[in-house]
């Protein structure tokens, strides 16, 4: 009877799905990890329902959505969208990868589940759980000072994406090593991430609107503009210093963003894509060597950073001649008479409310982009099972 009465929890929540031969445990085997300026949910593939279709009441239940109030007290969601996300790593269906994977972005208030896009900062921790897990091979004969690499295909937007990070003597990840430092705060080993062919990863090009720069209209105020669909589809507006320090009122900003929706011939009323950013010039003399300041939005609300995506979608359009991130960083160079414009490297350092991150892109003829790529850190926060 006691043996009985400590499983029941467990035996109550089992339920099935797809077919009769699959149960789904409740709880469910996850880890949480931290990558970036973000922290999720991973899942082992095989744990789930085979028909994708059967997840989204799992990730609910996870996650504690909808909640009217946004604080998604009954799940392990946070209440702002850079703590509503679900990563699901299995094996690879293609010759080029490793792994595949799959995200998840939760609506906290609503409980909408969105798939079409990808998560730039929980993407830099797939290839960290596909070796705890087991789904990829250990390296030959590391040692300590070896890395490894780890090729992961995003079903989302049917993009690769190579993770480079140290492991140990017996081939675990590390990821405390004081190497680099995220949110200017938090120290960690450094995981290089790269985007490979990132451009129209949900348009079907780099540019939706086939042009580097538009306009949008909000009443009687014109916007210079940039729609570009690298990594993820963004809208970013560059604005004055002085309109940057005067917050838009979030009815305008999304007005503004549905807009460019559909300029971009995308759905504006999924939130999740295509994201928004006002983008502009440091202030003089800024320290640090920043190229462009940036406020981005997430689900409707200010990022207290920026996604991962968004900023390597600004990597990629500073370093494209017309766009708007080119136009008024060369303008400033000639200026100033300086010219940490459009570097050999292609890097660009970016501020953001908590902090500041350098991408790179490798950006050839043409405007075909090859790559964009970030160094970022990450952490094992919890392992084991989470109800639903």
């Amino acid at each position: 009877m006691k043996l009985f009465r400590s499983l029941r929890p467990f035996l109550s929540g089992l339920r099935s799905y797809s077919t009769q031969s699959f149960i789904t445990p409740n709880p469910i085997p996850a880890t949480f990890l931290r990558g970036g300026t973000c922290k999720g949910i991973f899942i082992n593939r095989k744990y789930l329902p085979p028909d994708v279709g059967d997840w989204d009441p799992i990730f609910r239940g996870i996650m504690g959505s909808p909640d009217p109030t946004g604080r998604q007290l009954n799940g392990m969601g946070g209440g702002i969208s850079s703590l509503s996300k679900i990563m699901v790593v299995g094996e690879s269906s293609q010759s080029t990868a490793d792994v595949d994977y799959t995200f998840a972005q939760i609506g906290i208030r609503d409980g909408e589940i969105d798939y079409t896009g990808n998560c730039g900062n929980l993407s830099s921790m797939v290839g960290v759980f596909a070796c705890d897990e087991g789904l990829v091979p250990a390296p030959a004969s590391p040692s300590e000072n070896s890395t490894v690499t780890v090729r992961a295909y995003n079903t989302n937007t049917q993009k690769l994406i190579h993770t480079t990070f140290p492991v140990s003597a017996d081939g675990a990840a590390v990821l405390d090593r004081p190497e680099i430092t995220t949110v200017g705060l938090i120290k960690g080993s450094s995981i290089i991430m790269e985007f490979l062919d990132p451009a129209g990863a949900r348009t079907g090009r780099l540019f939706p609107t086939r042009s580097p720069i538009d306009a949008l209209h909000l009443g009687n105020t014109t916007f210079d503009v940039s729609f570009i669909d690298a990594t993820s589809p963004t809208i970013f507006v560059w604005m004055s210093r002085s309109e940057m320090e005067r917050p838009m009122a979030p009815a305008d900003v999304e007005l503004l963003r549905q807009a460019g929706a559909r300029k971009m011939r995308l759905d504006p009323k999924a939130q999740a894509q295509p994201k928004i950013a006002f983008i502009c010039l440091p202030e003089d003399d800024k320290e640090g060597g920043v190229d462009l300041e940036i406020k981005a939005y997430s689900m409707g609300e200010v990022n207290k950073a920026v996604p991962m995506t968004v900023a390597m979608g600004l990597g990629v359009l500073a370093n494209i001649e017309g766009t708007v991130a080119w136009n008024y960083m060369k303008r400033h160079a000639n200026d100033s008479g300086t010219n940490r414009l459009h570097r050999e490297d292609g890097v660009v350092r970016i501020q953001h409310p908590s902090g500041f991150i350098d991408v790179g892109a490798e950006v050839g003829e043409n405007r075909s982009v090859q790559s964009a790529k970030v160094c970022m850190t990450g952490r094992r926060l919890m392992k084991g099972n989470v109800w639903w």
